[in-house]
């Protein structure tokens, strides 16, 4: 099974992950109108659209640089990073947070090349496959909109995949899937070419968290040997007109091929129960993150600007705290410089006597060095005997 990161951070049980490329011309608009909607319809409580600037330079709550010691996901390829939050609730009380980051690259073709998106959201409680989609809160459910292609360049969330038709293209593509994509891919041979209904997704059975994390690829029926050659590497094997869940960088150890196997799917338009079961138990195993996702995660918790009054209020208090806790380190510091200068100056005066006139020496007595170098020295030396005996709290 490829890995791509050596993280072995586990994806807490309270977050769902995604990530895609929009092929559209502008994707913040599609983003924007989308939320606006659900706010007036009050499916969602709020959310902020960060322009560029203020994404990558201001901290939690829209305060200065200065004030944020959080670390940023690192954008792709030096790209404009911009950060849209949304808060919603689910379950009558449960608060859900989302961040999505999109990637655009300057000077990109506003029809042309793909912009790149992650997003992270988390619950107040484990999170439930049954509870909306947190892609289908910041995109649009359109088929129109080009959001819902993977991050691998091919196949699309929300529709049916066929497998390319050259081999090493296909095992190629189903590599790079199982490497580098976030989402759920399954592949599904087809023992006969089905007909409209068959040809339809399984996305509409699918738990309503899992409609936007499922990649489905079609194997035509003269592909069935071509199909488990290119998987051989990956250890998953095709049933002759059933289908496979591939794993992917983040499965762990629990990953069992035959366990996420279905020997028969039936392409007839009625719902694959069994193969929705292998799906909802796959998304269920536990997983470890990728590098991309623990850093939309990271920025999720530690660069969240959208607060609640009561956020607001907590957050500043904690910041009047940090500047007390500054103000009081600072304090310190300076007692610390001033009895340093006091030591300093009895020990110039204990050098060159009370009334600034050498004193004398005893016959026979070596000459006192009494070299600025010296003075300091011992200066600095009755200093670091001061602090040993008054540690710093």
């Amino acid at each position: 099974m490829p890995k791509t990161s050596t993280s072995v951070t586990a994806a807490p049980d309270t977050t769902w992950l995604g990530h895609g490329r929009h092929l559209g011309p502008a994707p913040e608009q599609d983003v924007r109108r989308n939320l606006i909607a659900l706010k007036a319809a009050g499916v969602i409580d709020d959310f902020l659209d960060l322009a560029p600037a203020d994404a990558s330079s201001a901290g939690p709550g829209g305060l200065p640089p200065a004030l944020d010691t959080a670390d940023s996901a690192a954008p792709p390829n030096s790209a404009v990073r911009r950060l849209i939050e949304a808060r919603w609730r689910v379950d009558g009380g449960v608060t859900v947070r989302a961040q999505l980051t999109t990637f655009d690259s300057p000077g990109r073709p506003r029809d042309g090349q793909a912009v790149a998106w992650t997003l992270a959201a988390e619950a107040e409680r484990a999170w439930d496959q049954r509870w909306p989609s947190p892609a289908g809160m910041f995109w649009p459910d359109d088929d129109r909109i080009a959001w819902d292609h993977d991050a691998v360049p091919g196949p699309r969330l929300r529709t049916t995949n066929p497998l390319p038709g050259d081999d090493k293209e296909m095992r190629r593509l189903l590599k790079d899937c199982a490497r580098d994509s976030w989402n759920i891919h399954v592949v599904v041979h087809e023992a006969m070419t089905p007909d409209a209904r068959g040809r339809l997704p399984l996305t509409p059975y699918l738990p309503p968290s899992l409609r936007h994390r499922v990649v489905e690829h079609r194997a035509a029926p003269d592909q069935f040997q071509i199909v488990n050659w290119a998987l051989k590497d990956l250890g998953v094997r095709v049933p002759r007109g059933g289908a496979a869940v591939l794993p992917t960088a983040s499965t762990g150890p629990e990953f069992d091929a035959e366990r996420f196997a279905v020997r028969t799917v039936f392409l007839d338009g009625s719902e694959p129960t069994e193969l929705v079961e292998r799906i909802t138990a796959f998304a269920a195993l536990p997983r470890t993150l990728t590098t991309g996702a623990e850093q939309a995660l990271d920025s999720l918790r530690r660069r969240w600007h959208l607060l609640t009054m009561e956020e607001e209020l907590a957050y500043t208090r904690d910041l009047v705290t940090r500047y007390a806790e500054a103000l009081d380190a600072m304090t310190a510091s300076r007692d610390l410089y001033r009895e340093a200068a006091e030591l300093a100056r009895a020990a110039l005066a204990e050098a060159t006597g009370s009334d600034g006139l050498p004193l004398p020496r005893p016959a026979g007595a070596r000459r006192p060095d009494n070299s600025p170098r010296s003075v300091l020295t011992k200066a600095l030396g009755r200093f670091k005997d001061a602090s040993r005996q008054h540690p710093q709290k």
